[in-house]
């Protein structure tokens, strides 16, 4: 088949990314636009592109015509509503070519690390788990186990490291995603690690890091709930507590890249201990390591500290669905204070809906309807409704997923960069 025929087939194709509404940014090059705009709508035609961008089709046309010839975007045979097969000439639509790149999405975290490998339009290729012991590693150890993880994922996915354009790398703690530092992270040993640059330098491939919380973002963004909504606020509860904000479809990471950082936002002036060094952050009382600490002393189990922290909470989670007293105020406690969190989050932010995610959404009483509705008394009264409230819980992958979305992001904006922009008409 040539390269410019369309595919006599219609593939399997609901397209990835934020969808923007139209009209909504016109300040990215118009190049970047169309093409952002085939790969979230993942079928369209040319008319409907000009249509949503409000530029002309003859633009349209010399832009897609590059991206084409690039062999980023292709024309694909998509029959038109109402048509019977084989009849007449199917209508051509545009979309994303799967094949033209390959990139890798990573968590690192305390109690497993996962990887995808997913194709230039989204899908997903392969993914795998490791588990580990909690604990910080020197740097040359977070190393083997990222390379390990990355060759065991690209076997599954039948390709080497080699094959891939990027990888995205999603670590918990404080992340300078543009300048690829690590500050702090429960799962690094050092402070201030040029982990970006580590880790490229390792696999020989680009790799881009980012905050944990900020990778689930992305991963409602292009792939979940927030793919329609221009701002909204992803809150997670594992081993801590994050948070991600998108404003007009865009992360917002704070002028050092550092914002967002929910769970260390004080609740109690000299209060518990936070794994951060400092007292009375939310996750010191929300947290998974916050509750098996109460309930180490609150249930007197000092004899299973050696037990793991998941066997630790289920065991927890099991004494307060039986009605053990002291069990079911320790997610009481931490709900409450939950509620403090998500109730700031509303008067600072306003989203338009708010989505908790993570594994620690298993455990209702988190998120009880008396911690949703205390959320609601917290938050200022305006007579209007509160921001709705999602619960997800995507499993292993999630996070992972994201990584992946942040690897696409930074390959297409290094293929389409503005030198060969074309203006709108």
């Amino acid at each position: 088949m040539k390269p410019h025929e369309p595919e006599r087939r219609t593939p399997d194709r609901v397209g990835c990314g934020p969808l923007i509404a139209p009209l909504s940014e016109q300040t990215r090059p118009l190049r970047q636009q169309v093409f952002e705009r085939v790969r979230a709508a993942g079928l369209i035609p040319r008319v409907q592109v000009a249509k949503e961008l409000a530029v002309s089709p003859a633009s349209v046309t010399t832009i897609t015509q590059e991206l084409i010839e690039s062999g980023l975007i292709e024309e694909v045979a998509a029959p038109r509503d109402g048509d019977q097969p084989g009849r007449g000439r199917p209508a051509v639509a545009l979309g994303v070519r799967a094949g033209a790149h390959l990139v890798a999405g990573m968590k690192l975290s305390d109690r497993e690390h996962t990887a995808v490998v997913v194709d230039f339009a989204g899908k997903l290729i392969a993914g795998d788990v490791i588990p580990r012991r909690p604990g910080a590693m020197n740097l040359p150890e977070l190393l083997d186990a990222m390379d390990t993880l990355l060759h065991r994922v690209c076997t599954k996915a039948g390709i080497t490291p080699r094959d891939l354009s990027a990888m995205g790398l999603g670590v918990p703690g404080f992340v300078d995603c543009e300048q690829g530092m690590v500050m702090w992270s429960s799962v690094l040993a050092d402070r201030g690690v040029a982990l970006a640059q580590a880790a490229t330098a390792r696999i020989g491939l680009p790799v881009h890091i980012d905050n944990d919380a900020n990778l689930v973002t992305l991963a409602e963004l292009w792939f979940g709930a927030g793919r329609s909504l221009a701002d909204f606020a992803v809150v997670t509860i594992e081993h801590g507590v994050g948070m991600g904000c998108v404003i007009n479809h865009r992360i917002y990471r704070g002028a050092r890249g550092l914002g967002m950082e929910l769970g260390h936002t004080k609740v109690q002036l000299d209060g518990a201990l936070c794994r951060c060094g400092q007292r009375g952050c939310l996750e010191a009382y929300v947290a998974d390591y916050a509750l098996a600490r109460e309930a180490t002393t609150a249930l007197n189990w000092a004899h299973k500290e050696g037990q793991s922290m998941n066997v630790l909470l289920e065991s927890l989670y099991d004494h307060a669905k039986a009605g053990n007293t002291a069990a079911r105020s320790i997610f009481r406690r931490a709900g409450r204070y939950l509620a403090v969190g998500l109730s700031n989050v509303v008067n600072l932010f306003d989203p338009s809906l708010i989505i908790l995610s993570g594994e620690r959404m298993r455990y209702d009483y988190l998120y009880a309807a008396e911690t949703l509705a205390e959320m609601e008394q917290l938050a200022i009264s305006t007579g209007r409704p509160k921001p709705p409230v999602k619960i997800h819980a995507w499993g292993d992958l999630l996070w992972a997923h994201g990584a992946a979305a942040l690897a696409l992001h930074e390959v297409s904006e290094r293929l389409l960069a503005p030198s060969r922009e074309v203006a709108a008409q």
